[in-house]
């Protein structure tokens, strides 16, 4: 009665280890990570359609809010933060597994067969999809030392009567091998290229900077990630080992079509390495356009966009002044219309009181068109160069909200200030530059011009050369492994009824047949040609299979191939 409960005891997991034991089948397949492949390539179509989080939140916010119910729901699958969702990162280690587990097997199964020596002779060679025979009279051994002689570079086996057909001499031929080498570099270097994006996403350091695209305009030192607008890292990165390193922003020049339609965007720099030099002009000159970045060590400097910034100054009673240069964000991309806001404090010693002073700050808020166009008093932008600047702007006294210590946008005002009447609007008007406006208690508003400004993205990934690497080795695979075929040839050397040698030869391409034929060929006639006595024997020969049939249906793998 022992042993029953035994094996009921033993079923329960017994079939949990089959159930495992077959999904890690399943898992490792070739199958299986092809699938997953393109799964991950589906996977990440949402990341190029849809905006990301990671890349500009702003967007995310704005398509959630004109999407309404229906951003709120691919939000909840994670649609805007793709790449490090649950599912994606699931797809990511399971195609990690998958092509550890297929790949291992694979290369003992290689090193096995690069082991083992080519299969033995079939006995009916006239069977296969290229065979050909010929007589020479010279004697057996020197006739298979010669077929020997013309297979250098294959991997031989010589059976000097102890093959298939007793008391015959038989070759049996292989090449190819680099092939399986080529399909499994190939993979190989799929799951390196993929280790190193995800190696990447610890180790990278992406950081934003704006600045005023003048001589004027103080360098921008790569020291910190404070002296970034945005600065995002990996979770290995701590800001204290970026690359060091300083760079000058002198000019920027855009390049349109007639049609308003950007051609190339320029900017002259000059960067140094030795961030403790202080004089620019010694450093080293680059000219940086779009997709043409600057690259230092392993970072890299884009141009990433560009825009108008600008400049007001506000006069106040007393007769201070307060100057400001702004960048303003665009809102029209093909004519540049930009919106934007500038804060100003009035001096400390004119309102001694601090809930007076508060009380007295200035804000603006309105339009900025590079090439002014009006439609009565609406501005509009005509085209993207700034050939004739104006903004609309409304102007507010009061509470802007400087010394809240809250955080604000600096695009556009707190709408709450302006409701509860914290800010107080005493001027709309249009401005060209050099014009100003003058509010109720003598302050005075001008509108000094604009200037143009860059946004640079620096990039650092120490991974990048060995994605590099990766790439190029997996590409290098994938061509050893669509141009190489692996394929067989064997040869047997008798002596016929009349005492003449005898050869007959075999060929079979295990894998892509096609134009393989040529090879045999070639060999078949120096063979031929090297024989003393050189008559071929097709009555010999099976009329449906020839020595010259190339690319037939003859070329049909058989189930004596392997013999």
């Amino acid at each position: 009665m022992s042993e029953p409960r035994t094996a009921a005891a033993r079923s329960p997991l017994a079939g949990v280890t089959a159930f495992l034991r077959n999904s890690w089948r399943t898992l490792t397949a070739m199958r299986t990570a092809l699938i997953l492949l393109f799964l991950l390539a589906v996977a990440a179509i949402p990341g190029a359609l849809l905006p990301q989080r990671s890349l500009n939140e702003g967007n995310v916010n704005d398509y959630i809010a004109e999407a309404g119910w229906l951003g709120e729901f691919y939000d909840r699958l994670q649609l805007f933060d793709v790449f490090s969702s649950w599912w994606f990162t699931a797809i990511y280690v399971l195609l990690f597994i998958s092509l550890i587990g297929c790949l291992t097997p694979r290369c003992f199964e290689l090193v096995r067969q690069l082991r083992t020596p080519p299969p033995l002779t079939p006995r009916n060679l006239s069977r296969l999809p290229h065979h050909a025979a010929y007589r020479t009279t010279a004697t057996p051994e020197e006739a298979a030392d010669r077929v020997q002689a013309e297979l250098k570079g294959w991997r031989v086996r010589r059976n000097d009567g102890d093959g298939r057909v007793p008391g015959t001499i038989e070759l049996s031929s292989e090449r190819g091998y680099t092939r399986e080498v080529g399909n499994i570099v190939f993979h190989f270097g799929l799951l390196a290229l993929l280790i190193m994006f995800a190696a990447g996403k610890f180790v990278y350091a992406e950081g934003m900077r704006v600045i005023i695209a003048n001589a004027e305009s103080p360098a921008f030192c790569n020291t910190t990630p404070s002296a970034y607008d945005t600065f995002r890292a990996g979770l290995l990165v701590d800001g204290t080992d970026l690359e060091q390193f300083c760079i000058k922003i002198e000019d920027f020049r855009a390049d349109y079509l007639p049609n308003g339609q950007a051609e190339m965007f320029t900017s002259n720099v000059r960067f140094t390495e030795e961030v403790a030099t202080t004089d620019p002009q010694t450093w080293e000159p680059f000219e940086m356009r779009v997709n043409h970045p600057l690259r230092i060590g392993s970072t890299r400097v884009y141009l990433q966009g560009h825009g108008f910034a600008p400049t007001f100054t506000v006069t106040f009673p007393n007769g201070e002044t307060r100057t400001d240069t702004q960048h303003w964000q665009p809102t029209e991309l093909q004519t540049f219309l930009s919106s934007g806001i500038m804060r100003f404090d009035p001096p400390a010693g004119m309102y001694p009181d601090l809930r007076e002073r508060r009380t007295q700050q200035i804000a603006v808020q309105g339009l900025f068109a590079p090439t002014a166009s009006f439609d009565g008093t609406l501005l509009s932008s005509r085209f993207p160069n700034m050939d004739d600047p104006a903004v609309a702007i409304d102007v507010y006294q009061g509470d802007a909200g400087l010394d809240t210590g809250r955080p604000q946008s600096i695009f556009s005002l707190d709408s709450d200030l302006i409701e509860s009447g914290a800010l107080e609007r005493q001027a709309r008007v249009n401005l060209f530059p050099g014009e100003s406006t003058t509010l109720p208690d003598g302050t005075e508003v001008r509108f000094d011009g604009a200037e143009e400004f860059i946004n640079i993205q620096v990039s650092e990934d120490p991974t990048q050369i060995w994605v590099g690497v990766a790439a190029v080795v997996m590409m290098g695979g994938l061509i050893l492994s669509l141009m190489v075929r692996r394929r067989r040839i064997w040869a047997r050397v008798i002596v016929d009824d009349d005492e003449v040698t005898r050869v007959d030869l075999g060929g079979l391409a295990r894998t892509d047949r096609m134009g393989w034929g040529s090879e045999f060929d070639d060999l078949r006639d120096r063979l031929v040609a090297a024989a003393a006595v050189t008559p071929v024997l097709p009555e010999e020969a099976d009329s449906g299979h020839t020595a010259t049939s190339r690319g037939s249906a003859g070329d049909a793998p058989r189930k004596d191939d392997t013999r």
